[in-house]
């Protein structure tokens, strides 16, 4: 399980004195914790975990773009590094072509017309790709589906 996975390696950058990895780690169990609190389970499954990592992973993004407008070019790299750490732990995505083709199977399956079927296809889209598309791509390839049929 990828949880196991996070602590495993969380203590073995402990262990090594790799701080900037300890600390991200430690920031994301801390969260997936919090998750599991509030959903009052004891573990997270794999893709409860994936989304704690990608909501870390968007947080990072915006911090990166944040720091590029203030000139934070230290910051930035910093905030660079927890993102490749944080990238690690994803599985691996869909390439445009997989996506496009899963988009393709679910607009003829589910008879699609136009942009106003967009949440269906969504739907459908996100539970065949599962955590291995991101939703904000995924998004932005429907819409130019549905609308090229109009």
């Amino acid at each position: 399980m990828l949880e196991e996975k996070i602590l495993a390696d969380y203590k073995q950058a402990m262990k090594d004195r790799d701080t900037l990895k300890s600390s991200v780690l430690s920031f994301l169990r801390a969260e997936m914790m919090n998750l599991a609190i509030e959903k009052k389970k004891n573990s997270l499954n794999d893709s409860e975990v994936v989304a704690v990592i990608k909501k870390q992973i968007k947080q990072r993004q915006d911090s990166i773009e944040s720091f590029k407008k203030g000139n934070r070019q230290d910051l930035v790299d910093k905030e660079t590094k927890e993102l490749e750490i944080l990238n690690s732990y994803l599985p691996a995505q869909l390439s445009l072509e997989e996506i496009n083709r899963i988009i393709e199977e679910v607009v003829i399956a589910l008879g699609a017309k136009g942009l106003a079927d967009m949440g269906r296809v969504m739907k459908e889209v996100m539970a065949k790709a599962g955590v291995s598309a991101d939703g904000k791509i995924v998004s932005e390839l429907v819409k130019q589906r549905l609308s090229s049929q109009n």
